[in-house]
């Protein structure tokens, strides 16, 4: 569900409403049912609320929002758009149960509403975001932070650090390791044959060594192992560049250097749409990508297309994952 003071709730309400989806894919929240009411409520719904204890096909109401409730934050507790620590223990709650349930195989693909980060921490979980405590909980050691926004598929080396740590974690291994992820991902998605970027660390992607020498150190020899072992990638390429050349279609996935150099053309390019992926996990997951809102929250106004897309794709992501299990 999200963080409850958030736009997470009403998000989901509205996505209940789409049948592209509701009569697509078996959809449970885990969650508080009394926020999820107030939820319907402020998007004008009238489905009714469906809690169920263990997640299986004979409990499944398809007619209702149906709802594994934790029943650790009613609604009465909190108030909206605020950083609370009883709102961030219960945020955690949620993903927790989510991730265990992944684990367990009860369900196939987890969907993360928006997280408030300072709240979690007050409640003492001090994590930089999902994908910590994803990775942390499933045991995961190589894994990729994945972003598809309109024409654009790009992933990251370096994540939530400062610009200078980042620098320091960038090594051929490291890039290889994203490089691979990157390739799995896009064959995930249907791309047989998928052609990747990597884009350049430094301007001009260093022009030769003169403006750095990480392209010549780094990237080239990750590239080189990558081609050697038969995919099909291609570069450093000048990072002002790249993300427009693929937007053309010349690349299906870009792999970035740091987290703002992806995500700036990925917002830029599908704000509305973005969907963030943790590739790796034993299980798939995707989330909106955006925040929680805090000054729009809970006043029916936020906009639930990325949650859509998010959703989407998980069922896109699950179904090539079946298909894969019964080869």
């Amino acid at each position: 569900m999200g963080d409850p003071a958030g736009v997470g709730p009403e998000i989901i309400a509205r996505v209940y409403e789409d049948p592209s989806i509701s009569q697509t894919a078996q959809l449970v929240v885990v969650g508080d049912a009394s926020v999820m009411q107030e939820a319907l409520k402020i998007v004008g719904s009238s489905r009714q609320i469906h809690r169920i204890e263990v997640f299986a096909d004979e409990t499944y109401d398809r007619t209702k929002l149906n709802i594994v409730d934790l029943d650790n934050l009613p609604w009465s507790t909190f108030k909206t758009g605020q950083i609370d620590s009883r709102v961030g223990k219960a945020s955690y709650d949620y993903i927790y149960t989510a991730i265990d349930m992944a684990l367990d195989r009860l369900v196939d693909g987890i969907v993360t509403g928006p997280i408030h980060k300072q709240s979690m921490q007050l409640a003492g979980y001090d994590y930089p975001g999902h994908t910590e405590i994803l990775t942390e909980r499933s045991g995961t050691k190589d894994y990729a932070m994945l972003f598809v926004a309109g024409s654009l598929n790009v992933i990251l080396v370096t994540t939530h650090c400062s610009m200078r740590d980042a620098l320091d974690m960038i090594n051929v291994e490291v890039v290889l390791e994203k490089i691979q992820l990157a390739d799995q991902a896009m064959k995930a998605m249907g791309i047989d044959k998928p052609r990747i970027a990597v884009a350049g660390i430094n301007p001009h992607a260093g022009e030769g060594g003169r403006f750095g020498i990480e392209e010549k150190e780094v990237l080239e020899p990750a590239i080189s192992l990558a081609r050697a072992a038969g995919l099909e990638v291609t570069g450093p390429y000048p990072p002002d560049t790249v993300f427009y050349r693929a937007r053309r279609g010349e690349f299906d996935i870009v792999v970035s250097m740091f987290h703002d150099q992806g995500l700036i053309p990925v917002k830029l390019d599908g704000f509305a749409e973005g969907v963030n992926v943790t590739y790796g996990l034993p299980f798939v997951r995707t989330s909106p990508d955006h925040g929680t809102a805090f000054d729009i929250a809970w006043q029916g106004l936020a906009d639930p297309r990325s949650m859509i897309s998010a959703i989407k794709l998980a069922i896109r992501l699950t179904r090539v994952a079946h298909s894969e299990d019964l080869l």
